[in-house]
């Protein structure tokens, strides 16, 4: 059973009608140069039901107002709204308590507390941090910026020719100079699902906490981080049929109340003295200023739209997709796809010879066809595979095996203009 199946495997599947779905998806109506839109850049950002735009609006239009700090009725009204979104989330991802999650803007954010706030105060010259060769950006920099400021090192699990992680060298690379190991849960180039589960187990037999990139995994997956055991869970709303400027960090309470504060200001705090300022409880000693109060809220609607569709049906349904762009995106000539784990989401890179990528993806966005074409922030990979860069097709609920077609007559379009 896949790493996706065991996650999905506690919910029961609902009926997926795609064509109902779609009309959930109001900027999936239009035409783009002339053809009707199909949107497959969900890696990048996926687009909001028409539930979460409604919650975002009716908030503004009835019931903003700052949080926590009122109690006139639009600030009690609008603390119960935000408070019952981070208990949605709690649900969703099964965290012991809502004081474990803690809204930031995004999974680059959650990171960055994390290596700044839990990281920095630990580490010690020679000190090590694990992360692998299919990293994302955000799970590069922050750990990099922490090894400058306090001597620590960082060390890389290489990949193999699938493009899955090479366990044994994370074994031979797991010792007891290795304070934290900070991965992706599914790659957002290759589309790889990692055996975080297996990955966790190892690093605490040695007593190392284990952080998740969850960015491209919360959309496709049942995710239960107390099955999963991880110690901190990273993920960003705007991935999650949410808006954006939203993000989450699950982190173990007992590990949480032991960090300082990351950011200094209101809401964080008990009292405030010239000379001394004492911290508020959890979540709220890591939730400074002011909040998205709204994307919360959205953040809020958009898990309850999930979980009326039902994450099994949709997983299954994206599973369908990635089959067939597999075997439909084969079919072109001269076209490679990177990445071959034997577990995967829905993501396909690939790569046409002799035609760039931003070209293949200029021509076909001609075709109403929005894919997303670089190095993906995750520019060691690319450099890794000897790339400058793939095309990449990202697929999400609201998309079918027609835009998959769609996609391949574009692809040998462009395959014919440019070779």
């Amino acid at each position: 059973m896949s790493p996706l199946a065991e996650n999905m495997s506690r919910t029961q599947p609902s009926a997926f009608d795609v064509e109902r779905l779609r009309r959930d998806f109001p900027i999936l109506d239009q035409q783009v140069h002339g053809h009707p839109l199909i949107y497959l850049d969900n890696g990048a950002s996926s687009q909001k039901p028409l539930a979460v735009i409604e919650a975002i609006d009716h908030c503004y239009r009835h019931d903003y107002a700052n949080v926590h700090r009122g109690v006139h009725t639009l600030s009690e009204r609008a603390t119960l709204a935000f408070e019952q979104a981070r208990g949605k989330v709690q649900g969703f991802i099964n965290a012991a308590g809502s004081e474990e999650i803690i809204f930031v803007r995004g999974t680059t954010e959650a990171i960055n507390l994390v290596a700044q706030s839990y990281a920095r105060p630990r580490l010690q010259p020679g000190d090590e941090i694990l992360i692998t060769e299919m990293e994302h950006h955000s799970n590069i920099v922050p750990w990099q910026l922490v090894c400058e400021q306090t001597g620590a090192l960082l060390r890389v699990v290489p990949i193999n020719e699938l493009g899955e992680l090479r366990l044994e060298r994370y074994a031979e690379l797991l010792n007891a100079r290795t304070k934290l190991v900070a991965l992706t849960h599914i790659s957002n180039v290759l589309g790889t699902v990692n055996p975080v589960r297996e990955i966790i187990d190892q690093a605490h037999a040695r007593g190392v906490p284990v952080l998740l990139d969850g960015a491209q995994a919360i959309p496709h997956a049942l995710i239960d981080v107390q099955a999963l055991d991880c110690d901190f869970y990273a993920f960003s709303g705007h991935k999650l049929y949410g808006p954006s400027g939203i993000g989450v960090l699950y982190g173990k309470r007992a590990l949480l109340e032991k960090m300082p504060p990351y950011h200094g200001g209101g809401e964080m705090i008990r009292t405030v003295s010239f000379e001394k300022t004492t911290y508020n409880d959890l979540p709220y000693k890591f939730e400074a200023g002011t909040p998205h109060i709204a994307g919360a809220i959205g953040l809020g609607a958009a898990i309850d739209y999930l979980n009326r569709v039902g994450m099994t049906a949709i997983a299954a349904h994206e599973q369908q997709l990635l089959t067939y762009a597999t075997e439909a995106l084969s079919t072109v000539k001269d076209l490679r796809i990177i990445g071959q784990a034997r577990h995967k989401a829905s993501i396909v890179s690939f790569v046409i010879a002799g035609v760039h990528p931003h070209d293949i993806a200029t021509i076909v966005d001609q075709h109403g066809i929005a894919v997303r074409a670089g190095h993906h922030c995750a520019m060691p990979l690319i450099k890794r595979l000897g790339l400058p860069a793939t095309a990449r097709a990202s697929f999400a609920l609201y998309n079918t095996t027609e835009e998959i077609d769609r996609l391949v007559q574009a692809l040998e379009i462009a395959r014919k203009m440019l070779t």
